[in-house]
C-alpha cells in the first residue's frame, strides 16, 4: 500500500499523540467532580467540536437501519460503561497501573472477536496474551501490598476494558457499511445521553461546579480526544495501520511519566515488573500481525 506524505513527519505527530492521550488520567486526577460527570461532559464536549464537520454523512445516516440504529444504542452503553468503570479506577490506584491494565484492550478484542466472530490468532500472538496477563498479575499482586483500595481500582480498570473492548466490537460490524466518522458521533451522543440519564437517576449535580473543574472537562475534551485519539486514526492515511497501533505501547509509560512528575505516584517493584511484562507481552501481540482482532481499535476513535 502507497501511503501519502504527511505536512509533518509521522514520528513528531506520534509523539504528540502520544503525550496527549497520556494526559487523559492526570486530568482525571486533578478532578475531584465524579466520574459519570467527567464522562458526560467528556462527550458532549467531544460531540460537539465534531458536529460542524457532520453535514457530509448526513445522507448515510438515514440510510441506516433500526437494527443499526440499536446497535449505535448498546455500543454507546458499553462505551459510557468503559468510563465510569476507567475513570473510576483513577480514583482507587495509581495511573500506571490502571493505564497499563487498559492497553490490554487489545488482548480483550482478541478474545471476543474469537468468541463472537470466530476469528483466530497465530501461536505467537496467543504467547503475547499469555505474558501481558501474567504482568496483569505482577501489577494487582504489588497493589495488594498497598491497600485493598488499589486491588479494587485495579479491577475497575479491568471491567473498563472489558467494556470498551465490546464497544469496539460491535463498531466492527457497524463501519462496514456506515463512515467510522459517523458512528463515532452518534456513539458520543449516545454515550453522553447515556450518563446523564445515569446522573439524574442517581441525583448527581450537573452544573455545580467551579470554574476549574469546567476547564479539566473541556481539555478532556480536547486533548486525549482530538490531539490523541482523533490524531492517530488520521494519521492511519499516512503509516501503516500497525505503526499507529503502537501508541497503545506509549501511554502507560507517557502517563506513568506525567503521573511522577505531576502527582508525585510512585511504583513498587512488583507493579515495575508487571508494567514490564505487560508491555513486553503486548509487543509481542501487535509483532505477530494479529491485525484482524486490532482492526477496529486502528480505525475508530480510542476512549481512554
Amino acid at each position: 500500500m502507497n501511503l501519502k506524505k504527511p505536512p509533518v513527519p509521522v514520528p513528531v505527530l506520534m509523539l504528540i499523540g502520544i503525550v496527549a492521550i497520556s494526559f487523559s488520567a492526570i486530568f482525571i486526577k486533578w478532578s475531584a467532580a465524579p466520574a459519570s460527570v467527567q464522562g458526560m461532559y467528556r462527550l458532549l464536549f467531544t460531540s460537539l467540536l465534531m458536529l460542524p464537520f457532520a453535514r457530509p454523512y448526513s445522507g448515510a445516516a438515514f440510510a441506516l437501519r433500526r437494527k443499526d440504529w440499536l446497535l449505535l444504542g448498546v455500543s454507546g452503553v458499553m462505551l459510557a460503561l468503559h468510563f465510569l468503570l476507567w475513570m473510576g479506577s483513577l480514583k482507587y490506584t495509581s495511573v500506571a497501573s490502571s493505564t497499563m491494565i487498559m492497553a490490554l484492550e487489545p488482548v480483550f478484542i482478541m478474545l471476543g472477536a474469537y468468541i463472537l466472530y470466530k476469528e483466530r490468532s497465530t501461536a505467537a500472538a496467543m504467547l503475547g496474551l499469555a505474558i501481558a496477563i501474567f504482568g496483569v498479575a505482577f501489577i494487582g499482586w504489588g497493589d495488594i501490598g498497598l491497600s485493598s483500595d488499589n486491588l479494587k481500582g485495579d479491577l475497575l480498570s479491568i471491567g473498563g476494558t472489558a467494556a470498551v473492548a465490546a464497544h469496539l466490537l460491535i463498531g466492527q460490524k457497524l463501519v462496514a457499511r456506515m463512515p467510522s466518522y459517523l458512528y463515532s458521533l452518534i456513539v458520543f451522543i449516545s454515550a453522553a445521553l447515556v450518563f446523564a440519564i445515569y446522573n439524574l437517576a442517581a441525583g448527581i449535580p450537573f452544573f455545580a461546579y467551579p470554574p476549574r473543574e469546567w476547564g479539566i472537562f473541556v481539555l478532556l475534551a480536547v486533548v486525549p480526544t482530538v490531539f490523541g485519539h482523533i490524531l492517530f486514526n488520521w494519521l492511519l492515511q499516512y503509516a501503516s495501520a500497525t505503526t499507529v497501533s503502537m501508541n497503545i505501547l506509549g501511554e502507560p509509560v507517557g502517563a506513568s511519566i506525567l503521573a511522577f512528575l505531576l502527582l508525585g505516584e510512585q511504583l513498587t517493584g512488583l507493579q515495575w515488573a508487571g508494567g514490564v511484562l505487560v508491555m513486553g507481552g503486548l509487543a509481542v501481540y501487535l509483532y505477530a500481525g494479529s491485525k484482524k482482532a486490532l482492526k477496529v481499535k486502528e480505525s475508530l476513535p480510542g476512549a481512554s
